[in-house]
């Protein structure tokens, strides 16, 4: 049983999908459920504890257990931290960090006396680098990666807690934030962006007895990385 958050769209659909396609029992997590949508949605806003725990819940309810929680669900828009009120830096670090953590929390209270499971924290390269105009969500997947490695030493042996790391997906959203997404991907020595099927397939990994030495570990997919500022200016003085 598979509970995936931020399912409907992006990086969470593509791994929902994935475990659907490898013969999982799958159920997503959004705010909304989408016309058409083909997988089973639970609606709710995570960043009220109260909500992320009674998600958990209800998937435990209606399919007698919890193997595997995708904690994907995130995002920011752009803000200069010079400028971001209190509140908004406080709901990005509720959606960002906070949720991930009462969502996994309860998986594990579910997982511990059923034999186990796996959790996975989907971060950001935000977290390992310098984040201009999204501060606080930087903040909070560095804060990510950190309680991924906490959580995988205080809850192993039996609930294993690993990260994996995007650098630049092409999803929906993430596109319109470029006007020349080509140039943008030229940067990325791989020279693409990734795609949520990237993603999907380190998560199935993850997930996977094939893993299974695996916990507090960070898998960085990121098309190895972006080329350093000095070689970019070579290249355009060129």
């Amino acid at each position: 049983m598979v509970f995936v958050t931020g399912g409907t769209r992006g990086i969470g659909l593509g791994i929902a999908r994935a475990f659907a396609g490898a013969g999982d029992t799958v159920v997503v997590g959004g705010r909304s459920r989408p016309d058409g949508f083909d997988l089973p949605v639970l609606t709710g806003d995570i960043r009220d504890p109260e909500v992320a725990q009674g998600l958990v819940d209800r998937v435990v309810d209606e399919h007698g257990r919890i193997d595997v929680l995708i904690n994907n669900a995130g995002g920011s828009p752009p803000a200069d931290a010079a400028t971001a009120s209190p509140r908004f830096s406080e709901a990005i670090v509720r959606l960002n960090l906070l949720a991930p953590l009462v969502l996994a929390q309860r998986a594990n209270h579910h997982m511990q006396p059923s034999g186990g499971g796996v959790i996975v924290n989907v971060c950001s390269v935000s977290a390992l680098r310098a984040s201009p105009t999204t501060a606080a969500y930087g903040a909070a997947k560095a804060g990510l990666l950190n309680l991924t490695r906490t959580l995988a030493v205080e809850w192993a042996p039996r609930v294993r807690v690993c990260a994996i790391t995007p650098g630049l997906v092409a999803t929906e959203q993430s596109l319109d934030h470029y006007p020349n997404p080509d140039r943008v991907a030229a940067t990325v020595p791989l020279g693409r962006f990734g795609t949520p099927e990237d993603i999907a397939q380190a998560a199935l990994w993850m997930a996977s007895p094939a893993a299974s030495y695996v916990t507090g570990s960070n898998l960085v997919l990121d098309g190895g990385g972006e080329w350093p500022a000095f070689l970019r200016a070579a290249q355009e003085e060129a």
